[in-house]
């Protein structure tokens, strides 16, 4: 049998933890246990167990359930190799080094247990603003984010502004706060025209994804 896929599409031989099998699939050797987001497992190989983990505990579930923001996580537990995928999305791996970022939950793939992670409210924002809540890793670790296509990474050394739904990531070390832009003729963010954007301060970085996201619709 003969095809083009059977190239450059077969499987990564990586010996890294975290390694990309391509731009869009996560491939995580595993030999223990790994935080997943639900849903995301597209294949594995070899003896894994998933199991859902809730919100973290009782102030994580509360923070969630009020905020709407969270990693809802599973913990994988095995040996061998788990492909991870979240709608075609591109993946993008950072180690931290003891050092600390600020993710939207929804760009959140996969995660190191070393990890601790908690929901805060985007400094700055009140609470009219909504659902400015993000989620905070800190520690030793690697952490898989997706991006709706390929994303920019802005070094935030003048003043930076970007769409509440487009930022997906930055330095926890930056200064926030948020602009609100309330005429009609202000719609200047992406997609439906959101009036809200964080500005950011400081010295760090911001990623950008030129996408607000998978959309949701309903139908009557």
């Amino acid at each position: 049998m003969r095809s083009q896929m059977f190239g450059a599409n077969m499987e990564a031989t990586s010996t890294e933890r975290f390694a990309l099998q391509n731009h869009k699939l996560l491939r995580v050797k595993l030999a223990g246990e790994v935080m997943a987001r639900q849903g995301s497992m597209v294949a594995y190989q070899g003896q894994m167990d998933f199991a859902y983990q809730g919100s973290g505990g009782m102030s994580k579930m509360l923070k969630k359930a009020f905020t709407g923001e969270g990693v809802p996580p599973m913990k994988v537990t095995g040996m061998g190799d788990l492909f991870l995928a979240e709608d075609a999305a591109e993946v993008h791996v950072i180690t931290l080094e003891g050092d600390s970022v600020t993710v939207n939950g929804r760009n959140v793939l996969a995660f190191d247990p070393t990890l601790q992670w908690d929901i805060r409210r985007v400094e700055g924002a009140s609470m009219m603003a909504g659902g400015l809540f993000n989620t905070v890793f800190t520690g030793h670790g690697q952490l898989a984010l997706t991006s709706y296509g390929p994303p920019v990474v802005l070094a935030v050394d003048a003043p930076t502004f970007a769409d509440a739904q487009s930022a997906i990531a930055w330095s926890s070390t930056l200064q926030t706060s948020v602009k609100m832009s309330m005429s009609a003729a202000a719609l200047i963010g992406r997609g439906s025209g959101e009036a809200v954007q964080i500005a950011f301060a400081g010295q760090g970085f911001v990623i950008v994804q030129p996408s607000e996201g998978m959309r949701v619709t309903t139908t009557a």
